[in-house]
């Protein structure tokens, strides 16, 4: 987005930054409130025939980015090593897949998080390149529409990517398996005298967590324009041309530094997609679910996991090109998000599920403008590339 439109689209990433607030807030509640996710909770409150179209479309929209990441950790990683991307990929999923059955989770990503460390190189080549800085803010201050299918598939793809529906799945399961490790692990709804702590504590942990998140997307986007875009690089086909924008910090180190940050980015990726995919269709199907279960506990689950991870895999025996998938992935995203995002809504107003701790009105002014926003730019995609 960065190489082929400068910096005109570096308003999605302010912009989007209370929806994504509210909207992982919200989800996260879910899980404190009630202790069960997403899907166990429309299993028990919904009709079938949501649960049903909630998880299919997790499902598909998971198998298409598990392919994309995994594709692209490959092909970075071929950068570095002579040999096939292919093996790359098969190696690195099934390292990935034992490490997670095998350890701890909490372990696991301890050290992955060092990883995505490398990613801040795109703020370190920033302040080394020539950017006009005045237009970089005036790009993200005041939204500029291109229009056309072109424009309206990479706005629909930076939402897909900052509000993804694996993330609304994954935050509202790991706050259930925190409860579960706690001493004051009860379900809020059950133990509301900890609700101010608890509540808090994942205010404080989402805003965090999205403003690091959309600062490095930030950076991506500006360092891809102002290394790029200015030398008429506007369509990223490889992984090698991606990881030219890191040149001007790092040299022939660029390739290190991409490499890092998309190997470390993709091995945190495979337990978000295939586990919010196995915790939606696991509790679908009434299974035990979780990471902190060992693989006897929750033999289920751990297989749906490891299915949706090789199968991700298979994707790439089809050849598709790792970095147009990552993006029409983040697309098909945003595609999924909406409808997914219109259920949640009306989950976390009923208090027959949230109890007395249903949404403010705050919260559901700022998760339906965000499902708003998600439903629009897609009928906008929609309508232009059919137009």
């Amino acid at each position: 987005m960065g190489a082929q439109f400068g910096f005109g689209l570096l308003w999605t990433t302010l912009f989007s930054y209370p929806l994504m607030v509210g909207i992982q807030e919200i989800r996260a509640q879910i899980g404190r409130v009630t202790g069960e996710g997403i899907a166990g909770n429309l299993r028990r409150h919904g009709s079938p025939f949501r649960l049903l179209a909630i998880v299919t479309l997790l499902l598909i929209a998971n198998l298409f980015n598990l392919g994309a990441d995994i594709g692209a950790m490959g092909a970075a990683m071929a950068l570095l090593v002579p040999g096939s991307a292919l093996i790359f990929s098969n190696v690195l999923t099934v390292c990935s897949l034992l490490l997670l059955t095998f350890t701890r989770y909490d372990r696991y990503i301890r050290c992955l998080r060092w990883l995505t460390l490398s990613l801040l190189a795109y703020l370190c080549t920033a302040l080394v390149v020539h950017v006009p800085w005045k237009e970089a803010l005036r790009a993200t201050v005041l939204p500029s529409f291109a229009g056309g299918a072109a424009f309206w598939t990479s706005v629909v793809a930076v939402f897909g990517t900052t509000l993804s529906p694996y993330l609304f799945f994954w935050q509202c399961q790991q706050e259930v398996e925190r409860g579960r490790e706690t001493q004051s692990g009860l379900p809020l709804r059950y133990n509301p005298a900890s609700a101010e702590a608890e509540l808090g504590r994942i205010r404080t942990d989402t805003r965090i967590g999205m403003g690091f998140s959309n600062l490095v997307a930030f950076f991506i986007i500006l360092t891809a324009a102002a290394t790029l875009n200015v030398r008429g690089v506007t369509d990223i086909e490889t992984a090698a041309q991606a990881a030219e924008a890191l040149r001007p910090l790092a040299g022939e180190g660029a390739f290190l530094l991409f490499t890092l940050g998309v190997v470390g980015t993709g091995l945190l990726a495979i337990p978000a997609l295939a586990g919010s995919a196995a915790y939606a269709l696991g509790e679908a199907l009434g299974l035990p679910v979780g990471l902190n279960y060992a693989p006897r506990q929750a033999k289920g689950f751990y297989l749906i996991l490891a299915l949706g991870a090789l199968l991700g895999l298979g994707m790439n025996v089809l050849e598709i090109n790792p970095i147009k998938a990552l993006f029409w992935s983040a697309v098909l995203n945003g595609i999924v998000a909406g409808p997914i995002m219109v259920l949640l809504m009306q989950m976390v107003s009923d208090a027959t599920i949230m109890g007395r701790f249903t949404i403010s009105r705050q919260q559901r002014i700022l998760g339906w403008a965000a499902t708003v926003v998600m439903l629009a730019t897609a009928m906008a995609l929609l309508v232009t590339s059919f137009a």
